[in-house]
């Protein structure tokens, strides 16, 4: 027996279900139902949020979904699968360049090896480092912009005292750090 020939068969519903989901109809019905239909039966679609039974409901993909207070953790997990090759992600180090590339390790060292085969690898390092540095003057132009506009008219000391501290930061200074320290910034980015 080849290794290729699949062992389960599939019923047609199934084989309808899948070609309607690869085809975006996600709502469309493969089979005919029968039955009773109470007065308060809605039809939703795509992207609706409703509420029913004290709990918040939207449709995703196609599929009913409740909405919780989790759904923002739920994005910052791995997938089982990876992305891109469909390989199980369970090595050691899958969910950290899954979160920095969004891929598998596998993938990872695919792409590295092409760039080096290809004669790329120093100019992605350097447009990956380049990048990296962008990254963190926008953080610190972030950081001095928070810090210019806070108020320092009170304090609260370890005792629970409010006090007041006379004197202001002398913003021409200030600007001329950070001007010096973007200047720095874009000197050491790589060429």
């Amino acid at each position: 027996m080849k290794d290729n020939v699949l062992k389960k068969q599939f019923k047609k519903k199934d084989v309808e279900r899948l070609r309607n989901l690869v085809k975006g109809k996600n709502g469309e019905r493969i089979s005919q139902g029968i039955g009773y239909v109470g007065s308060t039966s809605e039809e939703h679609k795509e992207g609706d949020v409703w509420e029913e039974n004290g709990k918040t409901w939207t449709i995703r993909d196609g599929i009913k979904e409740n909405i919780t207070k989790l759904d923002k953790i739920k994005n910052l997990s791995i997938p089982l699968f990876c992305p891109k090759c469909g390989g199980v992600m369970n090595k050691q180090l899958d969910a950290n360049y899954y979160k920095a590339f969004g891929h598998c390790l596998d993938c990872q060292v695919k792409l590295e090896t092409y760039l080096k085969k290809k004669g790329q690898w120093e100019n992605h390092v350097k447009e990956t480092f380049n990048k990296e540095i962008d990254n963190h003057k926008k953080e610190y132009l972030s950081f001095m912009e928070d810090l210019l506009n806070e108020s320092n008219n009170n304090y609260i000391s370890e005792n629970g005292e409010i006090q007041k501290w006379v004197g202001n930061l002398d913003k021409e200074r200030v600007q001329k750090s950070i001007e010096e320290s973007i200047k720095y910034f874009d000197s050491i980015k790589k060429k």
